[in-house]
């Protein structure tokens, strides 16, 4: 609720009115849902007002362009599975009571974890995907046509394996990411230890490689996010990196030549969990989201708050430096959150629980950064198998 009307409604002696959101959550079961979410003081509920097809076998990730309402879904299907060839990226028009009509669609060679848009006159002429098994990121131009082909593909090599040698055999991209300028594209590698860095070239949708940043051995570096300490300037630029198998969150220091890329020199690397206490066998970092001066993180399978309820973690970022520091750990009410959003007003985070399959909804104070309690909560389709590719693998604000 706005400031002001929360003040005349206080004064006034009145309850507060009710809040309405939209979400949008995928699930590996070829599902896209849409929730409804309705919040009367600190509770509230959510509920599932319809689901769509047409995203594959594997639904993996969903990115929103707001501007236009059009929804972009990346299908995993078709990496090493047998008798499937390939995947699909699809695109669909949100409506206004949240529902999703598809429009367009190109086959991909499968196996898509993650995706973004960039390049055009207004950063959405083109979509990056990364493509874990298959070591490449691949990019298509929009819109996404029957007859599209991949406009580029760049495969990625290394010598010998990593310090884990079961997850490091070779280059694993996990995600794609545009720099605030629109300029770059990111591609943190899981496998490699690198965060690739891309020029981009907005009319023609080519990307050019850069120097890479170099995590530290066994990071594993999964996602990013970008904070600045002035909106809409590069000075102090930061980027923040999850890193999976380091079960820990690394701060860079982000420049901009006069000419030239980007380069990216990490500062700080600090773990995902408090100050004393290891990560668990068997739990692995998964996403990280900046809001305002704070960082959040999720862990899979730690079960801090009981056997299927792992944690979401909060560090407070620098003002000034964009140092980051441990503030706390809460509990995120999901099995294996592999996905967590935070909305535009910074007052719920929705967290998505892979194995558990639901969704829930947790307070934020936008002010302190802290996380509250848990305001609603949804089970969605079936739950996952501890440990396997299936459940609830995304999920977004609809605004």
């Amino acid at each position: 609720m706005p400031r002001l009307l929360s003040l005349v409604v206080a004064a006034l002696g009145l309850a507060p009115a009710a809040i309405a959101d939209k979400l949008l959550a995928s699930h590996y079961s070829g599902k896209v849902y849409s929730l409804d979410l309705t919040v009367s003081g600190s509770t509230g509920t959510l509920k599932s007002t319809s689901s769509t097809g047409g995203c594959g076998k594997m639904p993996t990730w969903l990115t929103l362009d707001s501007a236009t309402g059009t929804l972009y879904c990346f299908d995993e299907s078709g990496a090493g599975q047998q008798g499937v060839s390939g995947g699909v990226v699809t695109s669909y028009t949100v409506n206004t009571d949240g529902s999703l009509t598809q429009t367009g669609q190109s086959k991909t060679a499968g196996g898509e974890v993650h995706g973004s848009f960039y390049g055009g006159s207004t950063g959405t002429g083109f979509v990056a995907m990364a493509e874990y098994d298959a070591s490449t990121v691949t990019t298509f131009k929009l819109p996404l046509t029957s007859s599209n082909q991949a406009l580029q593909k760049e495969k990625f090599t290394m010598n010998g394996s990593g310090p884990n040698k079961s997850r490091q055999d070779k280059p694993h991209p996990h995600s794609v990411i545009t720099d605030p300028t629109g300029k770059f594209l990111l591609a943190p590698d899981l496998g490699a230890d690198l965060v690739r860095v891309f020029s981009i070239d907005a009319s023609s949708g080519k990307l050019t490689a850069c120097a890479a940043g170099q995590a530290g051995g066994g990071d594993g570096p999964r996602h990013g996010a970008f904070w600045s300490p002035k909106p809409g300037s590069t000075t102090g630029q930061m980027l923040y990196t999850v890193n999976e198998l380091g079960n820990s969150v690394s701060a860079w220091k982000v420049t901009y030549p006069s000419s030239g890329c980007l380069t990216l020199a990490k500062s700080q690397t600090v773990s995902t969990y408090p100050a004393g206490k290891s990560a668990p066998a068997g739990s692995k970092a998964a996403e990280l989201h900046v809001s305002g001066n704070f960082l959040y993180a999720v862990n899979r399978n730690d079960k801090t708050f009981g056997a299927k309820e792992d944690s979401i973690v909060t560090y407070s970022i620098d003002a000034t430096t964009g140092a980051i520091t441990f503030v706390e750990q809460t509990n995120a009410h999901a099995w294996y959150p592999r996905t967590f959003a935070i909305n535009k007003a910074g007052t719920y985070v929705a967290i998505g629980g892979q194995t558990s399959s639901n969704v829930a909804i947790i307070q934020r104070d936008p002010t302190t950064g802290k996380l509250g309690g848990l305001v609603a909560n949804l089970a969605i389709a079936t739950p996952g198998t501890d440990g396997a590719e299936d459940g609830l693998s995304a999920v977004i604000w609809d605004e």
